[in-house]
């Protein structure tokens, strides 16, 4: 699977205005609702169904990456979104360091390959250190955009 599986060009955003978890989860909930991935009346309840699952045990993966996540009745396909914090934002990471590149997914209930191939790739990708400090200095939507075309065709090495 690569990110063009998944990640809603017009729903990355490059710099997030969020500074706490629920803010962050917020605002990416909102930018796929934005480009007409999710429907207004299912956001409450996808923030509250990934927020539960991050009492679970934090997607604060460490390294300055997290991969909120969830399975939500509402969406028939898998869907995400990329999302950049200049600031950093304490996301309870298993490394208790600040967060900058999250990754966030809603999938379907009755498909875990997806979901599981999805955060497969995405994890692959995060190895990679090149592509970590690139998205880390991405400013805008295209070059995030372009970033993650990049890394689907292989061309940081993972």
């Amino acid at each position: 699977m690569k990110f063009a599986d998944f990640v809603s060009p017009e729903a990355i955003r490059a710099e997030l205005a969020a500074d706490d978890k629920e803010s962050v989860i917020r605002e990416m909930v909102q930018a796929l609702l934005d480009a007409g991935k999710l429907d207004a009346g299912d956001m409450e309840s996808i923030v509250r169904a990934i927020l539960n699952r991050e009492e679970l045990g934090s997607t604060g993966i460490g390294r300055g990456v997290a991969v909120p996540h969830t399975k939500h009745a509402s969406v028939d396909q898998l869907v995400g979104t990329v999302a950049v914090s200049r600031e950093g934002v304490d996301f309870d990471s298993l490394d208790g360091e600040k967060v900058y590149l999250f990754f966030l997914l809603v999938s379907p209930l009755d498909r875990p390959g997806d979901h599981l191939r999805a955060l497969e790739n995405i994890a692959r990708q995060l190895h990679n250190e090149t592509f970590c400090r690139f998205l880390k200095q991405s400013k805008t939507r295209e070059e995030i955009r372009q970033l993650l075309e990049e890394a689907d065709n292989n061309q940081f090495g993972s």
